[in-house]
């Protein structure tokens, strides 16, 4: 499914989401904080949005999906091979979040960017993100989660369920994509859940902010060093 929406995956996403996208982009870096010479994987990396961002920085950041065609279209664009020369600070990486072909305590920080809840077992990966990660290291989680005010959350409900299927038939590549995208956002657990489920895993110094009213939330945690 991700293979068939990689082309057009960006620029739709920026219209269903009203262009918002972007502000929750620029907020999961600054909240992150990127520094020169960090190792930084960015995990449902997707085409490499959020890496080039956090590469503005000068930190070598791995951009991994388990998608070959979000992986490929990555490539193409900002890869070593692109047209340009492509971003030299950025590598493209496929990976199964739950079984990362990664070395123990290989990277400063571990981010993912609305790929979580895509999973196949989210618990499995916040344990794989936790062992890649390097004591004192740093996880940053951008996901949809569900606004606590209610009539906002009734808003963004109808948003969801009417208008979304509606505008996505008409600028994506494959609707029934969508129609998935809607379900996982209204199947995942709110906020205070998947902090807990974050700390069941091992990381300490958990803590969330809501951006958008709730429509989405920065998680925030870092290994422990001993």
């Amino acid at each position: 499914m991700f293979d068939q929406v990689a082309g057009a995956y960006d620029r739709t996403n920026d219209v269903l989401s009203l262009g918002q996208d972007r502000l929750w982009r620029i907020a999961a870096t600054r909240a992150i904080d990127p520094k020169p010479g960090e190792r930084i994987l960015d995990l449902a990396a997707g085409t490499g949005a959020s890496a080039v961002s956090l590469a503005r920085s000068g930190a070598d950041i791995v951009a991994a999906d388990f998608s070959p065609g979000m992986i490929a279209e990555g490539e193409r664009r900002y890869g070593r091979g692109a047209a340009g020369g492509g971003i030299p600070n950025i590598r493209f990486v496929e990976a199964d979040a739950t079984d990362l072909p990664f070395e123990d305590d290989a990277f400063d920080v571990v981010t993912i960017s609305f790929g979580l809840r895509n999973v196949n077992d989210p618990k499995k990966a916040l344990a794989e993100m936790l062992r890649v990660t390097a004591p004192g290291g740093r996880l940053l989680i951008s996901e949809f989660s569900h606004p606590p005010l209610p009539a906002f959350a009734a808003l963004y409900r109808f948003y969801n369920d009417r208008v979304l299927p509606r505008v996505a038939r008409l600028v994506s590549s494959n609707a029934e994509a969508y129609d998935y995208l809607n379900e996982s956002i209204r199947d995942w657990p709110d906020q205070r859940t998947l902090a807990t489920w974050i700390r069941e895993a091992g990381w300490t110094d958990v803590a969330h902010r809501d951006l958008s009213f709730g429509i989405v939330a920065l998680h925030r945690a870092v290994k422990p060093r001993a």
